[in-house]
C-alpha cells in the first residue's frame, strides 16, 4: 500500500488509541516510526514488528533470507536485538513443498544468525506466495532509537547502497544481468545488526532503516519527527552496480511514483539533478540499510565502530534548521 493510502486508512486507529491511555507503549501509531516498543521494566522494553512481501528474487531460499533480513531490520532501526520470530506465509496450493521448505529454510538461517530462533507461524493458501516474519526485539527504555531525535548539525550516514528496488523489478522482467542482481542480494540480505551495534556505541541521535517509502521517504520522516530539514548530497550517496543505468532507462517500479506523489511536496532538487535521479531517490528498497543521524563530534566514533565490523558507511549530508528536504547535486 502507498504511503498516502495507508495513512488515510491509519487515521482512525490513531484516534483510537491514544498515548495517555497507554502510558507504557513507547512508540505506536501516534508516530511514524519503525516498529512498536512496550517499556516491560525499568531496564526492558519490548520491539515487535511485522513484514511480509511476494517473491523479488526468484530462487526461494534467497527469497526467504531476504524477507527475513528485511523484517529484521526495523528491530535493528531502534536499536534492539532479535529475540525470536514467527513465520508469515501465504503459499498457493501448487507451489511444492520442496520450494516451500527452501522460502522457510532461508528465513530460519537468517534468524539464526541474527541470534533468534523461530518460534512458530502461521500460513494461508493465497495465489501469490508471500513470506515474512512478525520479529520480538529487546532493548534497553533509554537506549531505543527513534526517527524522532535528529538535531540539527548532526551528520547524515547511510549503511548501504541504493538501488535494489530498481534491479528486482528487472529482475521481476527477466532482463536484470546477473552481475547486479548478485550485488543486490549481498546487499539484501546482509543484516543492520552490524551498523545498530555502531549506532549504539556511537550514540546516534536517530535511526531509521530505508525500505519501501525510499531514502527520501524515510528521510522526510526523520526530519518531519524531528523537527528538522534534511540536506542531501547526490554525488555522496552510494548506488548499487547497475542502479543508475536501469534509472537511466527509466524502468522503475510503480512505489517509486507513488513515494514522489505523496513526499514530493517537502523535497526540492538542485537543477543539476536529473529526473531520473530525483525518482531514484524516490524508489522503494528492500532490506535497505540505516540512515543514522549522529552529532558532528561523534561521526569519527560512527565511522570507526563501523570499519571495525566491516560495516559500510557513507556520510550523505547533514540536518539543517528548517523542514522539509534539499538534495544537492
Amino acid at each position: 500500500m502507498g504511503p498516502g493510502d495507508l495513512a488515510q486508512v491509519l487515521r482512525p486507529l490513531q484516534e483510537m488509541f491514544h498515548s495517555a491511555d497507554f502510558p507504557e507503549l513507547l512508540v505506536g501509531l501516534g508516530r511514524a516510526d519503525d516498529a512498536a516498543v512496550y517499556r516491560l521494566s525499568d531496564e526492558r522494553a519490548l520491539i515487535l514488528t511485522v513484514d511480509f512481501f511476494p517473491p523479488v528474487v526468484d530462487d526461494p531460499y534467497t527469497y526467504g533470507a531476504v524477507a527475513a533480513a528485511n523484517a529484521m531490520s526495523d528491530i535493528y532501526a531502534m536499536g534492539g536485538e532479535v529475540l525470536f520470530a514467527l513465520n508469515v506465509a501465504a503459499f498457493p496450493k501448487w507451489l511444492g513443498k520442496d520450494v516451500i521448505g527452501a522460502i522457510l529454510r532461508g528465513g530460519a538461517e537468517k534468524v539464526r544468525e541474527a541470534g533468534g530462533a523461530i518460534a512458530g507461524g502461521h500460513t494461508i493458501d493465497d495465489e501469490e506466495p508471500k513470506y515474512g516474519l512478525c520479529v520480538a526485539g529487546m532493548a534497553h527504555p533509554a537506549r531505543i532509537l527513534t526517527k524522532g531525535g535528529a538535531q540539527v548539525g548532526d551528520r547524515l550516514v547511510l549503511t548501504k547502497a541504493l538501488g535494489t528496488g530498481l534491479i528486482t523489478t528487472v529482475l521481476k522482467a527477466g532482463a536484470a544481468e546477473a552481475s547486479y542482481v548478485e550485488a543486490a542480494v549481498a546487499s539484501m540480505t546482509r543484516l543492520n545488526r552490524a551498523a545498530a551495534h555502531a549506532a549504539q556505541e556511537a550514540g546516534v541521535h536517530a535511526a531509521t532503516d530505508i525500505t519501501g517509502f525510499s531514502l527520501l521517504g524515510h528521510g522526510l520522516e526523520m526530519a518531519t519527527l524531528s523537527g528538522v530539514g534534511l540536506l542531501l548530497r547526490l554525488r555522496d550517496i552510494p548506488l548499487l552496480p547497475g542502479a543508475h543505468h536501469y534509472a537511466d532507462e527509466w524502468l522503475f517500479p510503480a512505489g517509486s511514483n507513488r513515494n514522489q506523489d505523496y513526499f514530493g511536496h517537502a523535497v526540492t532538487f538542485d537543477a543539476d539533478v536529473s529526473a531520473e535521479e530525483q525518482l531514484m531517490l524516490f524508489t522503494p528498497e528492500t532490506s535497505g540499510g540505516l540512515l543514522l543521524a549522529v552529532a558532528p563530534e561523534r561521526l569519527d566514533a560512527l565511522l570507526t565502530a563501523c570499519r571495525r565490523r566491516d560495516q559500510p558507511a557513507w556520510v550523505i549530508g547533514e540536518v539543517v534548521a528548517g523542514a522539509g528536504i534539499r538534495v544537492l547535486a
